[in-house]
């Protein structure tokens, strides 16, 4: 085990997630969640070994009084000492950053001027790294970018057909998100199946709550689903992803609400907890479709169809298809799932050893397509904390 650790550090604008994690081995020996930010009855629970511990907020209820706690606990472990360097997940760089970065007061301000394009994220990832400069001082702190890994979409993926003045003068385009997944994952992909990822064209699908895929070539980004807000896309949890823009005046002028309020409506009542009316969770939905219920049987079937048609249309941008991925909550364990997108995607060459499938679960790596597919379909769990740990133990001269 090394003696230098390293601090990640993923900060919403109520919530606060930690890990610490020896960058030499990925072993993670401290997880915590602080939930409930700003609000009287704030609290963080620590996760250590399995156990875990719940602690009060309510006299300092902010990014600050969580940080804190968190230094607290880590004092308690012995561990205080041996944090070399803090590394904060931001979610938008815009074009300002293409890698991540050491951060300074440059690099805050780019962070700044970035919140028209994330407004709920950035906000919030400037407050967590105020606390980590204020709480473990004299500690460099690293910003590893969700956008930055797709920088390299080339200018007709990521042009919106509009006038092109609203790029010019907002930056109005498409960015992207998930970056740190599919950067981690590309290249455990190519690690596990034993290719050159600079020879290998891949189509990423990075599943959970939040859900988008990634057209990866040569390995380098060269379209997503999401774009200038992460609600573009597939259906996820509870976002829309791709509607008609008229749904906004349709609404609008039938029900008389605001843009943002439709926009909320897009954001939190959508996707699969919109469809089935039951539930965001996918868990829920399999065994509630598997009940027969109407809701959860139309929204399983949305989200595999929306998915299969968006690997096609990536598999347009990797120029071909070596191997289509699955990674995040729901790809590293819906065997459900990843069964339909794969019968969607038979035309392509793509045939499911459903044995394989089964065991491609629970943080299981594993080819789940057959020997004779002319694609090769893989599970690979994805892991933004070590990627964030590694660019963070680099770029402080760890």
């Amino acid at each position: 085990m090394s003696n230098k650790l390293i601090l990640v550090l993923n900060c919403g604008s109520s919530s606060l997630k930690g890990a610490v994690l020896d960058n030499s081995s990925g072993d993670i020996l401290l997880n915590c969640l602080a939930e409930k930010l700003n609000l009287a009855d704030a609290y963080i629970t620590f996760k250590v070994n399995g156990e875990k511990q719940k602690v009060d907020l309510s006299a300092q209820p902010n990014h600050t009084g969580a940080v804190g706690a968190l230094l607290e606990k880590l004092k308690e472990m012995g561990l205080d000492g041996r944090i070399a360097a803090i590394g904060h997940r931001v979610v938008s760089a815009g074009e300002a950053f293409s890698e991540s970065v050491l951060i300074n007061d440059e690099v805050m301000a780019a962070i700044e001027k970035c919140t028209p394009l994330a407004p709920l994220h950035n906000p919030a990832n400037l407050l967590g790294i105020r606390a980590a400069q204020n709480i473990f001082k004299g500690l460099p702190n690293v910003a590893v970018f969700d956008t930055a890994f797709h920088q390299t979409m080339p200018a007709h993926a990521y042009t919106y057909a509009i006038p092109r003045k609203y790029y010019r003068e907002l930056g109005l385009r498409r960015y992207g998100f998930h970056g740190t997944s599919y950067r981690f994952v590309a290249d455990e992909t190519a690690r596990f199946l034993g290719k050159d990822k600079n020879n290998l064209r891949m189509v990423i699908a990075h599943l959970g709550n939040g859900a988008s895929v990634a057209a990866i070539k040569n390995g380098q980004s060269q379209d997503t689903s999401m774009g200038l807000t992460p609600l573009e896309g597939l259906v996820m949890g509870t976002r829309s992803g791709d509607v008609d823009p008229s749904v906004f005046s349709f609404l609008a002028d039938n029900l008389k609400l605001s843009v943002q309020e439709i926009t909320d409506i897009l954001n939190k009542q959508s996707g699969l907890l919109g469809i089935s009316e039951l539930s965001n969770d996918c868990r829920t939905i399999e065994e509630e479709a598997a009940k027969g219920h109407e809701g959860a049987v139309l929204a399983l079937e949305m989200f595999s169809y929306r998915l299969a048609k968006y690997i096609a249309s990536m598999a347009v941008a990797a120029g071909g298809l070596d191997a289509l991925v699955f990674t995040g909550g729901i790809g590293e364990n819906s065997d459900t799932i990843r069964a339909k997108v794969l019968d969607y995607c038979a035309f392509l060459g793509l045939k499911l050893d459903n044995e394989a499938n089964l065991a491609a679960r629970f943080g299981n790596a594993g080819v789940i397509t057959t020997a004779d597919s002319t694609v090769t379909a893989v599970v690979i769990p994805t892991n933004e904390e070590l990627m964030i740990a590694q660019d963070t133990a680099r770029l402080s001269g760890l």
